[in-house]
């Protein structure tokens, strides 16, 4: 028994002695590994240091203390970590490295941007947690370079090798300070609870934070102003670096596909604080399906353009605002917005509150496709103002940028042909729902809906338009003298609806107003087609010359027109019994002698100008009819000849047509 007892007691200690020199063994070796990796980084260039490395063989766990590093990229980046400590590690085989928990604490990053531009950014964190690791053991590759574009490179390619179940950290501090004409400006941002979830394949599905503050100090004047705002959570979803890597790739250079970037960032309650007591807020923001466009957003040219932005507080020469003007035209072709919304914004001013429920865009190739703002509620000094809508369709921002870029420089006007090329930098804009005071009258201006179009460019020449509108508004006797007449049959307010288009169409060489309709509520309602024939393309030119030339091959069509009568017939009767101090029946007959004894001197001997003016006198003896009239030309009719015509000879306009008309209830 008591050999037994011995030899027990020799094997324990022999046991520990071996474990103990194992695990020496084993914290050497990791030590080891550990310079070994600080020695590659050193290699490119780049500052790295470490304290002491430890490894508990029970536990499996290493810690490294007193972490730094340099970047020896211009400008630099500079990290510290306090401690680092990995539990349950373990090697599944030689080119892996795995660890149930990672913990870092004491996380320290500065970088800046652009060494002239002078941003400088700084990130504080006491504590990152990293759950259910598994990345590479070591470098998948050298270092190509310190530059800037190959470490962000480095860094994304080990991402992408990367998988871990979760990413927290309690709080993060950012400070980003940025020079200024009167002093730095700083901006000191807190996130709390920030989440990364499951990383796999250089993706993360889930990145949110539960809350979000900042605070800025503003130099003006010579005053120190002080911002500050709040947001209520945020959240990226499907995050995937292949984008990044496309723009950081310089192989990619000619790549046109675009590379989701995010599947949908989302933004909750933003409140903010601004001096002189104005106030926002934003109940929340919507972003889907945001890409990147490698050809259009390589890393070096954004880089490149911070680099060559003039010193802050400074003027920029023209020369200088047309590069980046035109650079940043560049950066919107490579940008892709699914869609984005804004909700529920209210701006507070002293002035009285400003209110959006929404702003929605979306965003590709640099052009927005639609920019709308929805349910806007102003004050003015005359009254208040809502819009239900208003949108804007098509619109080129990088277009505008470059166009913009010509116009820099002030002792250089634009040129006629760029300013209507402004035509093909938008389609269209709608306005909906407009309700607006109208001078000193209390009834405001009612704009149902108003839509105007254009397309089909012949050069930077629309060839198609059409116009749309309905509204409600107040009549002032200071108006033009139709409304006059209508103020003084006692009409208030009236209501006008117009539909007006206009085409040309290539084959045929033709070009058709139509439709074109004027309603006024209560009064009329008219009606026209017109057609013009030989309309030839060098019609559609900036060059008056031109234009003038190819006028005068230009065809008169036929030309329809519709008068029907909703009440305005008897307000003009009305108007002239009461000027004239007649009686109605009195009234109506002298306007139809009236008519007669004009058209005397312009029909003549043609029996249709004839039968155009008794249906003219009809219409005004019977009321709410409809009169019609055709005219189709009896040959070949110059429109330009047909115009002077009518200055001055009608009756030989008129000669060159057939007239039909015809009144009808």
């Amino acid at each position: 028994m008591k050999k037994i007892l011995i030899g027990l007691v020799a094997a324990i200690v022999i046991a520990t002695g071996g474990f103990f020199g194992f695990e020496f063994y084993v914290q050497r070796r990791a030590a080891s590994e550990v310079e070994a990796a600080f020695a590659q980084i050193r290699a490119t260039g780049s500052k790295a240091s470490h304290g002491k490395v430890s490894f508990d063989l029970l536990s499996r766990t290493i810690t490294v203390a007193d972490i730094a590093s340099e970047s020896a990229t211009q400008p630099s980046v500079r990290v510290k970590i306090a401690n680092f400590t990995a539990l349950g590690v373990s090697q599944p085989d030689p080119t892996r490295f795995s660890a149930d928990t990672i913990e870092a604490t004491g996380i320290e990053v500065e970088a800046s941007m652009g060494v002239q531009a002078g941003l400088r950014f700084t990130y504080k964190a006491p504590q990152i947690a990293i759950k259910d690791y598994s990345g590479p053991a070591g470098a998948q590759r050298p270092l190509a370079s310190p530059s800037a574009v190959d470490v962000y490179r480095f860094a994304l390619e080990h991402f992408a090798a990367v998988t871990a179940s979760s990413i927290t950290a309690p709080s993060v501090a950012a400070t980003v300070s940025m020079p200024g004409a009167s002093g730095a400006q700083v901006v000191d941002y807190t996130y709390s609870n920030v989440a990364l979830r499951d990383i796999k394949d250089g993706r993360i599905a889930a990145t949110t934070v539960d809350r979000a503050s900042f605070t800025a100090n503003i130099q003006q004047g010579g005053k120190t102003e002080t911002i500050g705002g709040e947001f209520a959570g945020m959240a990226a979803y499907d995050f995937d670096s292949t984008a990044m890597l496309a723009m950081l790739d310089p192989a990619r250079a000619n790549d046109d596909k675009y590379y989701r970037a995010h599947r949908q960032i989302t933004v909750g309650a933003y409140t903010a604080a601004f001096p002189n007591g104005v106030r926002m807020r934003m109940d929340g923001m919507t972003v889907d399906d945001v890409g990147l466009r490698p050809s259009k957003l390589q890393f070096p040219r954004f880089m490149a353009m911070i680099e060559s932005a003039p010193p802050p507080g400074t003027t920029p020469t023209p020369a200088q605002t047309r590069d980046m003007l035109e650079k940043m035209a560049g950066l919107n072709e490579g940008l892709h917005v699914g869609n984005a919304e804004i909700r529920g914004l209210t701006i507070e001013t002293p002035g009285g509150p400003l209110k959006l429920a929404a702003i929605r865009f979306n965003l590709e190739n640099g052009k927005i496709g639609e920019f709308a703002i929805e349910g806007l509620d102003a004050r003015s000094p005359k009254g208040p103002i809502k819009v239900g809508r208003f949108a804007l369709k098509s619109l080129d921002i990088a277009s505008l940028l470059r166009m913009s870029s010509q116009f820099s420089d002030p002792s250089q006007k634009p040129s006629p042909d760029q300013l209507v090329g402004l035509f093909l930098l938008l389609e269209g804009a709608e306005i909906k729902g407009v309700v607006a005071p109208y001078k000193d009258s209390t009834t405001p201006v009612n704009v149902e809906t108003l839509d105007l179009n254009w397309g089909q460019f012949v050069g930077p020449i629309p060839s198609k338009v059409r116009l749309s509108a309905k509204m409600t508004g107040p009549l002032d006797a200071s108006d033009p003298e139709t409304f006059k007449m209508l103020v003084a049959s006692g009409m208030h307010s009236a209501a006008i609806n117009l539909d007006l288009g206009a085409a040309w169409a290539e084959g045929p060489h033709t070009f058709v107003l139509d439709p074109v309709m004027v309603e006024l509520g209560g009064v009329l309602t008219a009606s026209a087609r017109l057609s013009l024939g030989n309309v030839p393309r060098e019609m559609f030119s900036i060059n008056p010359l031109q234009a003038a030339m190819m006028a005068a091959q230009i065809e008169a069509g036929t030309i329809e027109l519709s008068l029907r009568d909703t009440g305005g017939v008897d307000l003009a009767v009305a108007q002239y019994a009461r000027t004239q101090n007649v009686s109605r029946a009195a009234a109506r007959q002298a306007i139809m002698e009236n008519i007669k004894a004009a058209s005397e001197k312009i029909v003549g001997g043609n029996p249709d100008a004839v039968a155009a003016v008794e249906a003219l006198v009809r219409f005004v003896e019977t009321p709410r009819q409809t009169l019609t009239l055709k005219l189709v030309p009896l040959g070949k009719v110059p429109a330009l000849q047909l115009m002077q015509a009518f200055n001055t000879d009608p009756l030989l306009a008129l000669a060159q047509f057939q007239i039909e008309a015809s009144t009808g209830l």
